[in-house]
């Protein structure tokens, strides 16, 4: 299992506010229609970026520490067989540590910082 402490969501603004007003993240239609919130390590998220968030505006990348998880954040594998973190239950945005806003690159993909903390 992976050691990272931070992991990291990509979300529009205006999903991730009305999670913030509600007590809690459910996630997008992906995650509603799999059944768990997808989430990337920092090795990963600039990859989930440029697959699934092409010329989308006005996102949010949020970092969650993985420790208040518990056993709702299992590790899967998924692209290429790397294991990702998925979370089978809501999100308290109060486990958010870094919330940043995401520009879009020339190509349309949003910028993600690089030397993103793992933990």
């Amino acid at each position: 299992m992976p050691t990272d402490r931070l992991i990291y969501k990509i979300t529009p603004r205006d999903e991730w506010a009305a999670a913030e007003a509600k007590g809690k993240f459910e996630g997008a239609s992906v995650d509603l229609a799999d059944g768990f919130i997808h989430f990337s390590t920092a090795d990963q998220v600039a990859e989930t970026a440029a697959k699934h968030f092409r010329g989308a505006a006005d996102l949010l990348l949020v970092a969650v520490e993985t420790a208040p998880l518990g056993g709702a954040l299992k590790w899967e594998a998924s692209r290429g067989g790397a294991l990702f973190p998925h979370l089978y239950g809501t999100l308290d945005p109060t486990h958010a540590r870094i919330i940043e806003p995401l520009s879009l690159g020339p190509d349309g993909i949003p910028m993600v910082p690089k030397d993103l903390p793992s933990c």
